[in-house]
């Protein structure tokens, strides 16, 4: 089974063939997708997409970095987050915190802020017994750090499109159990990902599209989706040297390992 460990299919992107996007997911063999949240103004699309497809669809509660910035409720939306965490929604189980982080991409003013939200957020996953989904974005060396000051209570989850150096990748495993997303561009031609994945463990790997974002060659410049799921499991096979079967087989094997087998 494929599983997409990072879909935003409730985004507006999808709006007009949301239903159409999931079933050429379906088609191309993947069985599952897990479903970060972003923010409050996305909630409830993620929430609805969660109802229709309660066996295929699994989402997760947290406050994206970037939606920190600039945003003067920001605490008030962590409260939210806790909120939900406390008493999710009708026909709604979270699966894990996220998509929660650091991203310094844009401006560094918020600095401090992000990481106020992350750790709140990482205590509340450790307070759940659930994993995290990490967004890293311009700041690695700062999100070890981080990380780091976690080392040793049982924290586990996935860093989402994982683009840190051999380095970054062994100081974040020793904090806890943790598995690394790589998604479409590890098939770009100039991806520095595919040039740290042979020092990486095939099973630490978790496959994600990012959907509507990142997607792989051939769609560069396109909506990526769900569906598009096979072409990166193939690229992480060709860098192993062994089959698209081993690659899907190991991976979903490690989405049990860090979210549990009774999300699925």
């Amino acid at each position: 089974m494929l599983i997409d460990t990072h879909s935003h299919m409730y985004d507006v992107a999808f709006d007009d063939d949301r239903d159409e996007a999931i079933a050429r997911a379906q088609a191309a063999g993947v069985g599952k997708m897990l479903l970060p949240a972003v923010d409050r103004e996305s909630y409830d699309a993620m929430f609805a997409l969660s109802r229709r497809y309660p066996a295929y669809c699994r989402p997760m509660m947290g406050l994206h970095p970037t939606s920190v910035n600039g945003n003067p409720d920001y605490r008030a939306d962590l409260d939210r987050v806790a909120e939900y965490l406390q008493e999710p929604p009708a026909g709604i189980r979270f699966c894990g915190v996220g998509e929660i982080g650091l991203d310094f991409y844009w401006s560094r003013d918020f600095r401090e802020q992000q990481m106020q939200a992350l750790r709140f957020q990482i205590e509340l996953a450790l307070a759940y017994d659930l994993p995290v989904a990490i967004h890293t974005r311009d700041a690695w060396d700062e999100m070890c750090g981080l990380l780091e000051d976690f080392g040793g209570r049982g924290l586990r989850g996935v860093m989402h499109s994982f683009c840190g150096t051999a380095e970054h990748y062994r100081r974040i495993r020793a904090v806890g159990t943790f598995c690394f997303g790589i998604g479409g561009p590890v098939t770009y031609k100039k991806s520095a990902v595919a040039e740290v994945l042979p020092a990486m463990r095939l099973d630490e790997l978790l496959l994600e599209t990012d959907s509507p974002y990142l997607p792989p060659v051939p769609y560069r410049g396109k909506r990526n989706e769900s569906g598009y799921l096979p072409l990166i499991c193939e690229r992480i096979a060709a860098i192993y040297g062994i089959s698209p079967d081993e690659v899907a087989e190991t991976t979903a094997r490690s989405v049990r390992k860090i979210f549990g087998d009774a999300f699925f």
